[in-house]
């Protein structure tokens, strides 16, 4: 059975999911989701012979939320990693990671390989550092409607999404935007991130409503800032990553995402997947599932376990 504590890391708190003895695995979530996003992982991998543990992210559920918005770059959230392996104990784990959890994951594997010996990463490609900011850079292509866009302003996310917050839930999660690429993430002039994506039809067979109601209880206890944060840091995590322009990640790596995913099909989600040996030379497998959408290890954990605890077995045995 799993259990769950409070650890101090980088000097914050980071409330963790844990199971199992063995190599460590550490699991990074995404968002807006939280440790629960890994319920069907956490054992499955711990029965593997695993110390498996799946922290609340920096902003995110029982874990501390910095004010400042600086505290949310990419060097804050792998230092948490690096600092939370080390509070376990350790000096080397496994790092697997899905939506934002999967920079964090690929970064800390890029920054630190000493201490992140194989890493995974779901839904969203390893680090392409393109030749400009990437706010700016879809400014000057144009595009003034991208989710991301949409979020830098502090309060207006805020505020649409703590409305309602268990229709907010029931939107992001169950709703069309991040799971049928023919919506896609433009937000329409005038209108915000949870306007027209439907929500009407029931929920899908990988979310049950016990489940919705353990997101929404967390939200509507921290609201949502903490995790927009991450967005308003994507042009200065930009800046702070020059020093790694063109660097590779030479361990042990494996990709998994949905078929159906609008982060994978989209122009330039497509074309980083289909790219990943780039920066990925030790990439074991590539699985796209079928039929599958963004929350990938929810909607499909059967397929995503296998591939995982397939990879963590090869990773762990050839590390020793």
């Amino acid at each position: 059975m799993s259990s769950s504590r409070t650890v101090v890391a980088n000097d914050i708190e980071l409330f963790l999911r844990e199971q199992g003895e063995g190599p460590l695995v550490v699991l990074c979530h995404g968002w807006p989701e939280l440790s629960y996003s890994w319920r069907h992982q956490v054992g499955a991998i711990a029965d593997a012979g695993f110390h498996v543990v799946a922290p609340d992210m920096r902003g995110f559920g029982r874990s501390s939320a910095p004010a400042d918005i600086a505290a949310y770059s990419i060097f804050d959230t792998v230092g948490d990693m690096v600092a939370l392996v080390a509070a376990l104990g350790e000096t080397q784990a496994i790092i697997v990671g899905h939506d934002w959890g999967a920079p964090v994951a690929w970064h800390a594997a890029l920054f630190r390989p000493d201490i992140f010996t194989a890493v995974a990463g779901l839904s969203v490609p390893p680090p392409f550092r393109g030749r400009g900011r990437p706010l700016q850079m879809l400014r000057e292509n144009g595009v003034t409607n991208f989710y991301w866009q949409y979020f830098q302003t502090q309060g207006v996310a805020e505020a649409e999404f703590e409305r309602d917050v268990a229709l907010t839930m029931r939107s992001v999660l169950a709703g069309r935007r991040l799971s049928d690429p023919t919506v896609g993430l433009l937000i329409q002039d005038g209108k915000g991130f949870l306007d027209n994506v439907s929500v009407d039809q029931p929920l899908p067979g990988w979310l049950g409503e016990d489940d919705l109601t353990v997101f929404v209880e967390a939200y509507k206890t921290t609201g949502f800032r903490g995790g927009l944060n991450w967005y308003r840091n994507i042009d200065r995590n930009w800046e702070l990553t020059a020093p790694w322009q063109d660097a590779q990640i030479r361990q042990p790596s494996l990709f998994i995402a949905g078929a159906k995913d609008p982060v994978i099909t989209g122009l330039i989600g497509a074309r980083r997947v289909n790219e990943l040996e780039r920066v990925l030379p030790k990439l074991r497998r590539k699985l796209i599932i079928d039929g599958a959408g963004h929350w990938i290890q929810q909607e499909r954990p059967d397929e995503v376990n296998a591939a995982l605890i397939a990879f963590i077995k090869d990773a762990a045995a050839q590390s020793q």
